[in-house]
């Protein structure tokens, strides 16, 4: 007799009733509501771009020291994307059999400022001055220096049309050394994100 009523609460306590899932996914579904409209995927994005913008610098100038030659990345304000020109016989100019490859920055981060006070590189979306193929650009050299002091701002279109200085970021890039840093805006110039 004592066994048997032993296995009978056994078995009761091993499952989970209809009544306790229902209540834990009523939960779930209030902190989700809650959660997820704090969630701004427009500020991720803009920061992903701007992590990808900064991993293209810095490869084009780890390229430049171990090939050698020169490595020039060109900002394409028009298409919203950044060139980058492995300039095998250093002379500036895209030859045939050079390689040369374009990245987007995706539909939502363009080019510019939106609203945010300018940093210490300029105030143009794109501050460097040197033009290769048509495209404001920095030249990355054998030593892994840059040819010029300067940046670029990214920010998202929303901002654009709003006026949100939160989400400009701008990545800065030093001439003597060619390193890349990026900042983001947050009622002041913070570095990094």
């Amino acid at each position: 007799m004592r066994a048997r009523s032993s296995m009978t609460r056994m078995r009761g306590s091993r499952g989970v009733t209809l009544i306790e899932l229902l209540i834990v996914l009523a939960i779930i579904g209030i902190v989700a509501g809650i959660a997820i409209p704090k969630i701004d995927l427009t500020r991720y994005r803009v920061d992903g771009a701007m992590q990808s913008a900064g991993m293209v610098l810095l490869g084009a100038q780890r390229l430049a020291a171990t090939r050698q030659f020169d490595v020039i990345v060109g900002f394409d304000q028009a298409n919203n994307g950044i060139r980058v020109h492995q300039d095998a016989n250093d002379n500036g100019a895209i030859d045939g059999g050079e390689v040369v490859t374009q990245r987007g920055l995706g539909d939502l981060v363009v080019f510019g400022l939106a609203g945010a006070p300018a940093h210490a590189v300029g105030a143009a979306a794109v501050t460097f001055t040197q033009v290769r193929g048509g495209l404001p650009s920095v030249t990355f050299h054998r030593n892994g220096s840059a040819s010029e002091y300067g940046g670029v701002y990214l920010t998202s279109r929303r901002a654009v049309l709003a006026g949100l200085a939160t989400d400009t970021r701008v990545l800065e890039v030093e001439r003597s050394t060619g390193r890349a840093s990026w900042y983001s805006y947050r009622n002041g110039w913070i570095r990094g994100f």
